[in-house]
């Protein structure tokens, strides 16, 4: 396995038993959706949204394809899209570059682009702020997975969406420029690599 040795041990650390008996229940449906590509032999696209596509949505999808990779779970897609397209906020592009990953940026401006690379040998996840339609993401055949409560409620229809998956996780923003930021968006990235570690975990090849 060619992933980096920093993010490896960090993935080494993370707790599964943390997560609730009601919170696993929640993250079956992705698990049987996943299970069911696998079994049928065919590829796996799962699209993370949120309203921004700033923060939550790209932690789920960067730890979706990070852990799809650490269980050696194959054709595993991830991408992310909003409501609306705004920036990937830095303080997420940080907080994966202290967790291991290495952070490239690919272009600068207002909506930057960012290769994030978990393993050497390994495309890095693009991401930049984009709506869930953009035609860099999947047009039919994938999940779609609302990782934020505003998204789960006002897209009740994806369109091209196979399979509608509510995963929603409290945003840091709320923690913006204040002393706790950076531990903040660190809970909330560990509590989404926990999750996508359990998800992946239970899948069989």
């Amino acid at each position: 396995m060619s992933q980096y040795k920093v993010l490896n041990d960090f993935i080494s650390t993370l707790e599964t038993a943390s997560i609730s008996k009601e919170r696993k229940e929640t993250l079956s449906s992705l698990v049987e959706y996943i299970q069911g590509k696998v079994d049928d032999r065919e590829s796996i696209q799962l699209n993370f949204i949120c309203t921004h596509n700033s923060r939550r949505s790209h932690l789920s999808q960067i730890w979706a394809q990070t852990m799809a990779h650490h269980f050696g779970i194959e054709h595993v897609s991830c991408y992310s899209g909003g409501t609306e397209a705004t920036a990937l906020f830095p303080m997420v592009a940080s907080t994966l570059a202290n967790t291991g990953f290495e952070v490239l940026t690919l272009s600068e401006g207002k909506n930057p682009v960012y290769g994030i690379k978990f393993a050497e040998n390994e495309h890095p996840v693009i991401c930049f702020s984009k709506r869930m339609d953009d035609d860099f993401n999947p047009k039919s055949d994938f999940a779609a997975i609302m990782t934020c409560s505003q998204a789960d409620e006002g897209c009740p229809f994806v369109p091209g969406a196979e399979k509608w998956i509510p995963i929603t996780y409290e945003d840091p923003k709320a923690f913006d420029n204040t002393p706790q930021q950076a531990e903040k968006y660190s809970e909330r990235s560990t509590q989404i690599a926990t999750e996508m570690f359990y998800v992946f975990s239970q899948i069989q090849n």
